[in-house]
């Protein structure tokens, strides 16, 4: 199996000479193994036809014979820099047009590059680079889905935990050690763990100096790693008891919640999708409380193509794995968020997340 063929594809349909792909979640996907971003640059360039080349920092050898990696590597070590490497490389390469990923090639490549090839015309590819991760494989599914079983594991040991008088970082800890005790490679992204009024910060930070008391909101945002994929759940819980206010709201969103799953199917735009969801919360009396959009592709990375917003015409195909999270935020009282991750399919959707979204009361 060619690993690089679908990059040698973008070239050809963007009319440039090659792909350049850096350490991230393209790189991990085309190579089978990742290797992290410091100030030492790494690089492969994938021509339109013909093998590709790569530029790798010397003390990575070692690993980077792991990959089998099919054309030629220049390589080099700290001591005299990485410029005479994208010299050889422009040299074994002559490229005068180059699709890179613009939301992850930093500066310094860009002008290594740039100083290696004089002319160079250097374009912005994000879009179609990452959009070959859109339709998940049926491995890329099962990835998923390990990732997201760890993390509702980790979950449920948590909240069976939780008690008035945690704080939020103390409940942060258990979640974070709960998520590596059922197998999770890494986390998916820093837990947003959030009590009373910073529940409704969308992107809250947990509090060591907050002491969670009975009538409190817990909303939980989470996800563990397997595989090189990620989970991405949230849950809200009250602790002790909860408002008749806190009620309508969870029962408003989670109405919001279930409407996405309803009109999710391959065919709806991720518009449609999130016209719907929004419109339950706008029809209700809290349409003062929104603040987000309803979600956003779920794979190698935790935000990704395709997001689910109004005015996103973007189709979606069988495969395509998103969230679906609304909310409601009233500042300086709570929030509520309820998020799945949701596998389109053909004549419907399939939840991937089955962690129980009636309202729970915990502690």
């Amino acid at each position: 199996m060619d690993r690089f063929a679908e990059y040698r594809g973008v070239a050809r349909q963007l009319g440039v000479d090659a792909v350049g792909l850096v350490p991230g979640p393209n790189f991990t996907r085309a190579l089978g193994q990742a290797f992290g971003t410091n100030e030492r640059p790494k690089l492969v360039i994938v021509p339109a036809e013909g093998d590709p080349a790569a530029v790798m920092p010397n003390l990575e050898l070692g690993s980077w014979e792991q990959v089998n990696f099919p054309g030629e590597t220049f390589d080099w070590m700290d001591q005299t820099g990485y410029d005479d490497a994208f010299v050889a490389l422009a040299r074994h390469l002559p490229l005068t047009s180059l699709a890179v990923e613009g939301q992850v090639m930093r500066v310094f490549v860009h002008h290594a590059l740039a100083a290696a090839y004089p002319g160079l015309r250097i374009m912005d590819a994000e879009r179609e680079i990452s959009g070959l991760r859109t339709v998940k494989t049926d491995a890329d599914i099962a990835a998923l889905e390990k990732a997201i079983r760890i993390s509702e594991a980790a979950l449920a040991d948590t909240v069976a935990q939780v008690r008035e008088g945690m704080t939020e970082k103390q409940v942060e800890s258990l979640l974070v050690r709960a998520l590596f005790t059922h197998g999770a490679d890494g986390l998916a992204f820093p837990p947003i763990v959030a009590a009373a009024d910073n529940s409704a910060r969308p992107h809250a930070h947990a509090r060591s100096d907050y002491q969670i008391q009975s009538g409190d909101a817990l909303l939980i945002d989470f996800g563990g790693t397997a595989d090189g994929f990620c989970a991405d759940i949230t849950r809200t819980f009250f602790v002790g008891h909860a408002t008749d206010e806190a009620q309508d709201v969870y029962a408003t969103v989670l109405a919001a919640n279930e409407k996405g799953h309803a009109v999710t199917k391959a065919g709806v735009t991720a518009h449609q999708i999130d016209d719907a969801v929004t419109g339950v919360l706008e029809a209700s009396s809290y349409a003062d409380r929104i603040r987000t959009k309803t979600g956003h592709g779920l794979g190698r990375e935790v935000h990704e193509a395709p997001y689910i917003m109004r005015g996103n015409s973007e189709v979606l195909e069988a495969g395509t794995v998103f969230t679906n999270e609304p909310g409601l935020y009233r500042l300086g009282g709570f929030g509520v968020r309820i998020e799945d991750d949701i596998l389109v399919m053909a004549t419907g959707c399939r939840s991937l997340t089955t962690f129980p979204k009636d309202l729970t009361v915990i502690g």
